[in-house]
């Protein structure tokens, strides 16, 4: 068996497929739409749940994962006979999940000090695929045996070098959830326009105002093109409409000779946060 367990959280959005054929541990937020609680990747699809978000009166909002939550993972992947485990989290910046983690490990030392399990947690500092992909690729090094440390190395660099550049198609949801602010939804909303946003050093910034739904494709692609180091892999990311994301993904297969090696409808987590209806890319970023 493997010796090193790869956890993350479901907003990493790994596909059930891989999640299951490497073994990944992923652990699932808790999402409460109009009172009633849920658990993501377990009571609803992510297409089942951004209908739910459009019939919902109010936003839809989600609870971090607890400290006793990761205990738990930490003991249990002990008993299963691991020797190390690595955590790859949501942005630490976005949600307090990846503190719930570090504080779990002195907890799970205090009760369990005989404990020989070693502990990494590596903070994505973004989200979606901009650190489930990451997540694959540190799962197939630990299949292989590659040493734990080094798996932390590969994924501390990729953190570093990861790039999501994201287009929410509505304005409500970003406004609501304060990714932009109230006044500028409301101005880029009548005037028709569609940021294209990234995140640096874990924080949203708006790079462009696109006027139109036709000029998201293009910009999305040209800047991915622009900044993603050559020949390497990048994934795309989609919402309320996949065939944005299949013209998107045709669109930098044209320009840079392959597919995505990843494709995922965003998560709930993803989509209370910048709604539902996006279209996203995330490449390694050659500028970092």
């Amino acid at each position: 068996m493997n010796q090193t367990l790869i956890v993350t959280d479901s907003a990493s959005d790994v596909p059930a497929e891989l999640e299951a054929r490497y073994g990944i541990r992923i652990l699932p937020f808790s999402i409460i739409v109009d009172g009633k609680n849920y658990v993501e990747r377990q009571d609803f699809t992510p297409e089942q749940f951004y209908q739910m978000m459009l019939s919902a009166h109010d936003l839809p909002t989600h609870a971090q994962i607890t400290p006793m939550r990761f205990a738990e993972v930490y003991r249990q992947a002990e008993e299963d006979g691991y020797q190390s485990l690595i955590y790859i989290g949501i942005n630490s910046h976005g949600s307090g999940t990846f503190n719930s983690a570090r504080i779990a490990i002195d907890t799970y030392r205090e009760e369990h000090p005989e404990s020989q399990l070693k502990i990494y947690c590596v903070d994505s500092l973004s989200y979606t695929l901009g650190y489930g992909y990451m997540v694959v690729e540190a799962a197939k090094k630990a299949e292989k045996g590659t040493p734990a440390d080094e798996i932390v190395q590969y994924c501390e660099d990729w953190a570093k070098k990861s790039t999501i550049y994201f287009t929410p198609f509505s304005l409500e949801y970003v406004r609501k959830s304060g990714r932009v602010s109230c006044a500028a939804a409301f101005v880029g909303g009548l005037m028709g326009l569609k940021p294209l946003i990234t995140w640096v050093d874990g924080e949203s910034k708006t790079l462009q105002k696109l006027r139109g739904e036709k000029a998201v494709i293009p910009a999305l692609v040209q800047m991915a093109v622009a900044n993603m180091v050559p020949k390497t892999d990048y994934c795309v990311v989609s919402g309320l409409r996949p065939e944005v994301a299949k013209q998107l993904a045709a669109e930098m297969e044209k320009a840079v000779g392959y597919p995505p090696a990843l494709m995922t409808p965003a998560s709930p987590v993803i989509a209370i946060n910048a709604g539902p209806d996006l279209v996203a890319v995330c490449i390694r970023d050659r500028n970092k």
